[in-house]
């Protein structure tokens, strides 16, 4: 889960002869490295085809938001597009969608992978159909993807602790965090607790293992406060599913405070929603780290129609303020900027979040 924002919406893109000839013009051996190399593969030809779209869930926001980009994003970027497809937090669903969708003869798919893991199988079910897949939000641990599409996850986590650090200083604070079998989850846990331990050693971390489910994060949230009435800080590593209920549960105990007042507690949270948004600017919560909605369906669209054409990508910085990097297990994902969200430039119209109803 769960924006960057200032992004170029018009790319150069320097392909075959014509990026061999700019790179020996400019003498430079890494030239062209994020563009398109011209090698050939087993997607579809010519970028054609009708391309498939999984969400992983529909009942948060920065989800909803996302999958309202789709189409205006596909047609931006001229790919044609079946209706999307909800796997509703079922990763066994995910896998049946997967297969539902090749079945119907889809020359390319953007999925959004649920758990890290289970998406293999999936995966290859693609490969052996010749169906290049993107993966969007998460990045699977194996399988075949001629992309990710995701920003830095681990840099959520980092940003979150930072603030909280500066913010609190000393105490204890909570993260709740998401699905540990999804490389999120994982990514932004590890992340928040080891810079907590590096930098911030007078922080004492509490933890709720929610699964990226509001009910879930609500009465462990109501149980940990019962027991923990001093608690200092929230991290909210997923907004579109912790928002709500994390404020209810305060509200409900008379803890929510805004900021400024006595007994405020410093939250912190992920996704960049109009919701949090709105939070930040009335003072119930402190800041976001924006995910790109619109970004990831964006270039969920461009690689998709790029690897449908045979064409494939290096590691290195892009045109858009990314950077592609090769993960251990040797995909390529494309990190998207996600900006630090404050009551300073929460108005700031380039974020996706101030751009949705």
């Amino acid at each position: 889960m769960p924006a960057r924002t200032a992004r170029k919406q018009n790319r150069s893109r320097i392909t075959g002869a014509a990026a061999l000839a700019a790179c020996a013009s400019l003498l430079l051996a890494a030239c062209g490295s994020t563009k398109d190399t011209g090698a050939s593969s087993a997607g579809g030809g010519g970028g054609t085809g009708k391309v498939g779209v999984i969400l992983p869930l529909l009942t948060s926001p920065f989800w909803q938001s996302y999958n309202d980009y789709v189409p205006k994003m596909a047609k931006s970027e001229g790919v044609e597009t079946l209706k999307t497809v909800n796997s509703n937090s079922d990763p066994s669903q995910q896998i049946t969608d997967i297969n539902n969708e090749l079945n119907q003869g889809v020359k390319g798919l953007v999925v959004a992978p649920l758990d890290s893991a289970a998406i293999q199988a999936g995966l290859d079910q693609a490969e052996r159909k010749g169906v290049p897949v993107v993966a969007v939000d998460v990045a699977p641990d194996k399988g075949k993807v001629a992309m990710v599409v995701r920003a830095d996850n681990v840099a959520y986590g980092e940003k979150a602790c930072d603030y909280l650090g500066q913010h609190v200083g000393s105490g204890k604070v909570v993260q709740i965090m998401g699905d540990l079998a999804s490389v999120n989850g994982r990514d932004r846990s590890e992340a928040f607790r080891a810079c907590v331990k590096k930098k911030y050693p007078k922080l004492k971390v509490l933890e709720i293992p929610a699964k990226w489910e509001s009910d879930t994060a609500a009465a462990k949230l109501d149980t940990l406060l019962g027991a923990n009435p001093d608690i200092l800080g929230i991290y909210l590593q997923a907004g579109g599913v912790y928002l709500a209920p994390t404020l209810q549960t305060l509200k409900s105990k008379n803890m929510l405070k805004t900021a400024g007042q006595k007994g405020h507690i410093a939250i912190v949270s992920n996704d960049g929603i109009p919701q949090e948004f709105d939070a930040i600017r009335k003072g119930q919560i402190d800041a976001t780290v924006s995910q790109p909605a619109d970004a990831y369906a964006q270039y969920g669209m461009y690689y998709i129609k790029a690897a449908m054409a045979g064409r494939t990508f290096r590691p290195g910085p892009t045109d858009h303020g990314s950077t592609i990097v090769k993960l251990p297990s040797g995909i390529l994902e494309d990190q998207l900027p996600a900006p630090l969200v404050t009551k300073e430039n929460v108005d700031d119209a380039k974020l996706w979040g101030n751009t949705v109803k």
